[in-house]
């Protein structure tokens, strides 16, 4: 199954957190690419930061949590709220996919 898990960050202190563990979340996405298939910073029209998304590939909402609880932002504070949510894909590359 696909997940989407949006991420809200604590405006606060944020850059300040990103900038010290952002090195660690990298590496951690590395380590996890066979199931977190993209990852990404939101944000805003005025180029404010604002979260992230994630892409992730796994049999059960449980194991999404797991790797969001995980991940080196989790225990900074950094994350405001977090939502996991199943996504199909109907539409790529201008094409209809996935029936």
């Amino acid at each position: 199954m696909l997940f989407a898990v949006l991420f809200e960050d604590h405006a606060e202190h944020a850059d300040e957190l990103r900038r010290r563990h952002m090195d660690a979340h990298l590496q951690f996405l590395e380590r996890n690419a066979a199931a977190i298939v993209a990852a990404g910073p939101l944000r805003h029209a005025d180029g404010a930061a604002d979260g992230g998304l994630w892409l992730v590939e796994a049999n059960t909402h449980e194991q999404v949590e797991r790797l969001v609880h995980d991940d080196p932002f989790w225990p900074t504070g950094l994350r405001k709220s977090v939502r996991i949510l199943i996504w199909k894909q109907v539409f790529a590359d201008g094409t209809r996919v996935g029936g």
